[in-house]
């Protein structure tokens, strides 16, 4: 027993790196008097060190604490991406003027990021259902006040308690769900569900009704169709980088944990190759099911995103779009599909964050997040207009963007699979995205700025940051095969 607690430690470093980052913001935040950014500071520092810790796990496949973690390139991929969204937010609200008037108790926020990314690590490499399940909830109860935290502000509170009623009946049917099929299978180890579900269980309607349960649960944190409506008030009434780090790494982390939970659970382990996808549950078409909720994201999210005046509120919308091309490849489940996600995801989370990052640069100048109120704006800050302008084709899937290349490859999965009605729906509301995308690049550059407006000036570390958002979202649109290759290896999960 603590042969295994020892050896399993070793590999759990990236998490105890977090936790005692985390610790050292408490501590910090009690004394120290000048606090300022000190959180923040501490935070970035103990995500750099998590990132180094987590290349020194490159080429592992374990499994840990009595197999209730899994330490995987699967895992490490998404750890990665995690840890890149969380570094960037983190230099967002180090910019970001509507913290300012919280400076002092900003050490919470940072603290409470700290809580967040770490359920976040366990999501992506839990194989146990418990874990799995707290994992879920230490990510969403972090995110509750997160979402609050600018508690001065009317729709900050309203979007906060939104979230929790919305989070918890979410979290109630998941648990349901989940404690049905620990009932049926005998097991909490994904592991052992798989094995009881090859055996002979003859229990069709009760495994059913769980899946969907557990599917409602994730579909939440995924802000899938016909889950998704917190999600606009919540991204509207959040803080900016709140909700630029809910639109990116809480959907990472839950992706990654959906698909984990399904391949590992619902394949035939015994079968090699993709063939075996999907083969424990033959009494619905799940791939149909799922493949219709991509589609209704895909119509819904970017139908409702054309009347969006808020710019965050556009982007949430977008979102829920975006994770109907996501889900695409969850479909078909294969190590095509898988890489596909990966890709798009990579690429997702720069031209995502680079979104909202211009838009928190424009809102804290101009202080109006309406996208009426744009006009001009290109005219009045170049650099950010046309950065703005290069997001939001990447975000449509246009060339010579890395948005492009994310398209094309989750689109050639689908159509190798046979998904030919799914690649044209998602087709179409490709085209229907560009019509509220291009109305903020209409805005911003087809409208002259009112007589004596100033230009709109920025420092040094402001334009960095947004080069190091910007110039990986126009360099993969070229060079994608470091990408590409990048993501093939990391499909392999423990265990298959």
């Amino acid at each position: 027993m603590v042969d295994n607690i020892l050896n399993s430690i070793i590999h759990f470093y990236p998490e105890i790196a977090i936790v005692v980052t985390l610790c050292g913001i408490i501590v910090a935040d009690l004394f120290v008097k000048r606090k300022g950014h000190t959180g923040g500071a501490i935070l970035f520092g103990g995500m750099v060190v998590t990132a180094v810790l987590l290349l020194v796990q490159t080429g592992w496949n374990n499994s840990v604490f009595y197999d209730m973690i899994a330490v995987d390139p699967f895992a490490l991929y998404f750890k990665l991406l995690l840890t890149l969204a969380t570094l960037f937010v983190i230099l967002f609200s180090m910019k970001s003027r509507e913290l300012d008037e919280y400076s002092n108790r900003i050490s919470e926020y940072y603290m409470l990021m700290a809580g967040m990314i770490l359920g976040m690590f366990l999501m992506v490499s839990s194989t146990n259902l418990l874990l799995m399940y707290l994992a879920f909830e230490m990510t969403s109860i972090s995110s509750y006040v997160l979402v609050g935290f600018t508690k001065k502000s009317d729709k900050s509170s309203e979007a906060s308690m939104k979230y929790i009623i919305y989070g918890a009946v979410a979290s109630g049917i998941m648990i349901y769900g989940i404690s049905l099929l620990v009932g049926l299978t005998g097991a909490t180890d994904i592991y052992a569900v798989n094995m009881a579900l090859a055996g002979d269980l003859n229990q069709p309607l009760l495994l059913t009704i769980s899946i969907i349960m557990i599917i409602a649960g994730l579909g939440f944190k995924l802000a899938l169709v016909p889950f998704h409506f917190w999600a606009p008030d919540v991204y509207e009434g959040a803080p900016i980088t709140i909700t630029a780090y809910l639109s990116v790494a809480s959907k990472i982390a839950a992706l990654a944990m959906t698909i984990r939970f399904f391949r590992i659970s619902f394949s035939d382990l015994s079968v090699a190759g993709d063939g075996a996808i999907w083969s424990m549950l033959d009494v619905l078409n799940w791939n149909v099911i799922l493949a219709v909720l991509a589609a209704l994201a895909m119509v819904v999210g970017n139908l409702t995103a054309l009347r969006q005046d808020n710019i965050k509120r556009m982007l949430a919308y977008s979102s829920i779009a975006h994770a109907g091309y996501i889900m695409m490849g969850f479909v078909i489940l294969t190590n095509e599909g898988l890489s596909a996600i990966m890709i798009y995801v990579f690429v997702y989370l720069f031209m995502n964050l680079g979104a909202f990052y211009v838009a928190m640069l424009f809102s804290n100048l101009t202080g109006t997040e309406s996208i009426e109120k744009y006009k001009g704006l290109g005219h009045r800050a170049p650099l950010m207009g046309v950065s703005m302008t290069v997001f939001l084709v990447a975000l449509t899937g246009f060339p010579p963007t890395a948005g492009f290349i994310a398209k094309l490859y989750i689109f050639g999965a689908a159509i190798s699979a046979g998904w030919f009605w799914l690649v044209l729906i998602a087709g179409i509301t490709t085209v229907v995205s560009l019509f509220y995308y291009i109305r903020v690049v209409r805005n911003m550059f087809f409208y002259k700025p009112d007589e004596g407006a100033e230009k709109l000036e920025f420092d040094a570390g402001t334009k960095i940051i947004l080069l190091l958002l910007l110039i990986p979202t126009l360099l993969f649109g070229v060079y994608f095969t470091p990408i590409f290759e990048m993501a093939r290896e990391s499909v392999q999960m423990f265990g298959m």
